[in-house]
């Protein structure tokens, strides 16, 4: 923005002007400094917001879902409904309170040895082989409920199945929420779904729109910074124009 430029009658700028000029520019530059920090709030609350959230111990109760290989549990990185076990192929779930990290959480118990799960089970043209280990977890994992004994079957699908199908296959029935994710198998557990515990009671910090309270745009009573008391510079330069004008009017009568 260009600067402005204000032409005075000789003889009225005296001392007292020039001094309530410096005085009135800060003044005048302090709202558009809280103008800056309001817009960069809505930026930086998130960021706040996901290290309260990190800071905080936190677990979640549900299934994992994982895959037999080079003798040990790997966890799965593709969902059940996407990936496509091949013949010979193994899948482990495991119901457990975990973190929310996938590899960190609890594996399932046992060998997943396809041998040993699907030996007695006769190849059939056209299908393929799939063992399944379901760990239902411990009693401290439930949420009130007894948990099934360990388990294994062997599916046999279609070639292109996937794990969701090869699941429903040996361990219905399925229970999924409205988003997709799976919360029980085999129906367990009755109720819930990757309920979060822990860290739930506790609080953490908000990401507002800004319209309501604790958004970047609003104030506490007395802060200054949202228009709850007079504008300093804005009474500043009333003043100086006022002693401008009178100024003005007293060098034209001399003129006179």
């Amino acid at each position: 923005m260009a600067p402005a430029v204000v032409r005075f009658a000789a003889g009225v700028i005296t001392g007292l002007l020039i001094l309530l000029m410096l005085a009135a520019a800060p003044a005048q530059a302090a709202p558009d400094r809280a103008a800056t920090d309001r817009a960069a709030a809505p930026q930086a609350a998130p960021a706040r917001a996901a290290g309260a959230r990190a800071g905080a111990s936190a677990g979640y109760r549900y299934w994992s879902f994982w895959k037999w290989s080079d003798g040990t549990w790997a966890y799965q990185q593709q969902g059940p409904a996407v990936y496509v076990p091949r013949d010979g192929g193994v899948d482990g779930w495991r119901f457990a309170v975990s973190p929310d990290g996938g590899r960190d959480a609890a594996r399932p118990g046992g060998s997943g040895d396809f041998a040993t799960i699907c030996g007695s089970t006769p190849d059939q043209s056209g299908r393929k082989r799939i063992a399944v280990v379901l760990d239902f977890g411990t009693a401290a994992d439930a949420a009130g409920e007894t948990p099934p004994e360990r388990r294994t079957a062997c599916a046999v699908v279609p070639a292109n199945a996937t794990s969701a199908e090869v699941l429903a296959t040996v361990a219905p029935p399925l229970r999924y929420d409205t988003n997709g994710l799976l919360c029980a198998i085999a129906g367990y557990p009755k109720s819930g779904c990757g309920d979060r515990l822990g860290a739930a009671a506790q609080p953490t910090a908000q990401v507002t729109d800004g319209s309501g309270p604790g958004s970047g745009g609003g104030t506490e009573a007395g802060s200054g910074d949202g228009g709850a008391g007079p504008d300093i510079g804005l009474i500043a330069g009333a003043a100086l124009v006022a002693v401008l004008a009178a100024g003005a009017v007293r060098q034209t009568r001399r003129r006179r």
